[in-house]
């Protein structure tokens, strides 16, 4: 730095070479105008000693004095000639000077108190002192890395910080953006921002449960209980998968090579898709099929069925099937994603300065809860709190968690539908004989006994019945709905019904507390809490295997502290372990602009059409039939090629 600002300046004798010894030039005026300033100079000592001259002497003396010229163009050269380059050669020696010191001072200053990272000079240092073959300095160069990373980090996450809050700033208002970036909004299930009960006008609950699935992530997750077959098959599909992948690359080089055009996402698809057979095929009971050819099938059939443990009394070190567990074992395959999950989100949780005093990691279930304080009381806990858990799930276990919520969600319907009877009871009850106080007291005087019948097997049929004094009835007969069960309509009308039954209840007894009504108080509110601490959690319908990360976070509104920690320890978290998601359609789609003309780039020369290879593969075929198969590929013959060849 100090070079740049402090140019140094030439180590001789010259008198008119840029900040030499004795030079009237220095590199430290930066363009100055040296003839103005001479000339100021100049004017100011002639004008001085002609005034202080002229003071002084008597007339007939000055007269004397003007002899060929006047006495002040002569002063004028003397003091040119005398004093100016004096001058000169003692300013620029000064302001050379000046410079040295400075830029020396300068110099010892950033070696000695900036904390600057010189990895090459501590090496040449190092060697020096023992060489390579004495003194190892890759411990050192590792240590001096990972410096390097830890500074980029908090530098980045500093960054980080600036961000949010600059964002919270334009925006005004806290809300999910506030929460989670948008490039990871994808993988947001369910963010709620509500009012806590306790203390609704200060605190902030903010929920939030994110969804990491199964190809998304950078290392792959397995279940403890997977079985060692299960393991060893997806490490042979990867492989497969890595061979048809250089299979492509090859294709498309002959492609270019051809001057045909290069392949498109759909035709990269379908010549992936027919590759495969020429890899493994269905056939599981044949040792010489294709699928056997990586990993014969007496291998596959002596681990069939084992899983992460043996008994005692099976083990053999000397069996085959324990042999193959042992080589899995090593590789880590069955815990490293899963420890590299929790790994990084404790350490991210430790680098943001958010401690935590539960850790309950259930590594065999695949589940990490942690909590920033181990009392689960709320009205002890702070306001400012988090609690975060961390949890596999793999097809088996959502189809359970559906079945269970599926359950929960009709015993809550069946003790509301209870209620709604009873308050309805209760208000029949108190009615007096013939009085007409509803629209129903009103039909059952006026109209005959088969309307009335009829109306009420209508009301009976669920079918038939499309609108009620709540609103809407829910629909839940659709096909999507089937599959995919939301019970939004359902959730909406239920919550309508608790609303309804209180309203009723104010109506009939006002500002009054019967016995009835405090009982039917009770189980409307408890219903109506439970109900919604149901609703709060997430629907496994709409879960898909993988990782889920689910967040729950206490914060006070004007603080937010806790909030924006939390933001910046999920960003990471997710870009650590998940590669994100990227829309192909998107990346190759060109939109047209209203100023983008083809008829404006006219030629005359021909243009050229490349041929593409589904044309080519249709051309081929035209003399025949044209079946489901086709091949995609060039015309002339080519080797096999297969996992032997690869």
């Amino acid at each position: 730095m100090s070079i740049a600002q402090f140019p140094k300046s030439p180590n001789k004798v010259h008198p008119t070479e840029p900040s030499a010894v004795g030079s009237r030039n220095s590199l430290a005026q930066e363009g100055r105008d040296k003839v103005a300033e001479a000339r100021l100079i100049l004017d100011e000592a002639v004008d001085k000693v002609v005034n202080h001259v002229q003071n002084k002497l008597p007339e007939e003396v000055l007269k004397k004095l003007d002899v060929m010229g006047g006495l002040k163009e002569k002063l004028y050269n003397y003091v040119n000639q005398t004093y100016v380059n004096m001058f000169n050669r003692y300013t620029v020696t000064m302001e050379d000077e000046f410079i040295k010191k400075v830029r020396d001072f300068v110099d010892r200053e950033e070696a000695k108190g900036l904390a600057r990272y010189t990895p090459r000079e501590i090496m040449e240092l190092l060697d020096k002192i023992g060489g390579s073959d004495k003194f190892n300095t890759g411990e050192i160069e590792k240590s001096i890395v990972n410096m390097y990373g830890h500074l980029q980090g908090h530098i980045q996450r500093g960054m980080n910080d600036l961000e949010n809050e600059t964002n919270a700033i334009l925006r005004q208002k806290t809300d999910v953006g506030a929460f989670i970036r948008g490039e990871n909004a994808y993988a947001i299930i369910k963010c709620v921002f509500k009012d806590n009960e306790l203390r609704p006008k200060y605190v902030y609950d903010v929920k939030l449960s994110v969804n990491i699935l199964d190809s998304e992530l950078i290392s792959p997750i397995y279940h403890y209980q997977v079985t060692v077959e299960s393991l060893l098959k997806d490490a042979i599909q990867k492989h497969i998968h890595e061979l048809i992948d250089k299979q492509i690359q090859i294709l498309k080089e002959e492609l270019l090579d051809q001057g045909k055009s290069e392949l498109t996402g759909t035709e990269m698809m379908f010549e992936k898709i027919k590759r495969i057979e020429n890899f493994t095929d269905d056939e599981k009971e044949d040792e010489k099929s294709k699928r056997y050819t990586i990993l014969a099938k007496k291998f596959l059939d002596k681990i069939e069925g084992l899983r992460a443990e043996i008994d005692l009394e099976e083990y053999d070190p000397l069996n085959i099937r324990e042999n193959i567990k042992y080589i899995i074992d090593e590789e880590n395959i069955r815990n490293r994603g899963y420890n590299t999950a929790v790994n990084a989100i404790t350490s991210i949780l430790d680098t943001s300065k958010l401690g935590y005093q539960v850790c309950d990691n259930m590594k065999n279930a695949r589940i990490c809860q942690i909590r920033e304080y181990e009392e689960l009381d709320k009205t002890v806990l702070p306001d400012e709190r988090y609690a975060i858990r961390l949890a596999y799930y793999d097809q088996n276990q959502l189809r359970e968690a559906k079945k269970e919520f599926d359950r929960q969600m009709d015993a809550f319907t069946r003790e509301i539908l209870r209620v709604w009877d009873v308050v309805h009871a209760h208000y029949e009850s108190k009615k007096r004989f013939r009085s007409l106080r509803d629209f129903d007291d009103l039909s059952n005087r006026l109209m005959s006994r088969d309307w009335r019948r009829n109306k009420r097997e209508e009301d009976a049929d669920p079918n038939s019945v499309l609108w009620n004094e709540i609103g809407e009835m829910y629909n839940e007969n659709s096909f999507v709905e089937k599959n995919n069960r939301t019970y939004e309509d359902r959730i909406h009308n239920l919550k309508n019904k608790l609303k309804y039954l209180r309203e009723m209840l104010q109506k009939m007894h006002g500002f009054q507390n019967p016995i009835e009504r405090v009982i039917l108080d009770e189980r409307i509110n408890f219903l109506e809490r439970r109900f919604n601490e149901f609703t709060y959690k997430i629907n496994p319908h709409h879960i898909q295997p993988g990782l889920v990360l689910d967040v729950d976070v206490t914060t006070i509104k004007r603080k937010q502290y806790m909030l924006k920690g939390m933001a910046n320890v999920l960003n990471e978290f997710l870009y650590s372990v998940s590669r994100g998601f990227q829309d192909a359609a998107f990346a190759t789609f060109k939109r047209r602009r209203s100023t983008v003309r083809e008829d404006i780039d006219q030629s005359f020369a021909a243009t050229e059409m490349k041929e593409d290879i589904f044309e080519a593969a249709y051309k081929s075929q035209a003399e025949g039939e044209i079946k489901g198969s086709v091949d995609l590929s060039s015309s002339k013959s080519k080797p096999k090629r297969g996992l032997k060849e690869l």
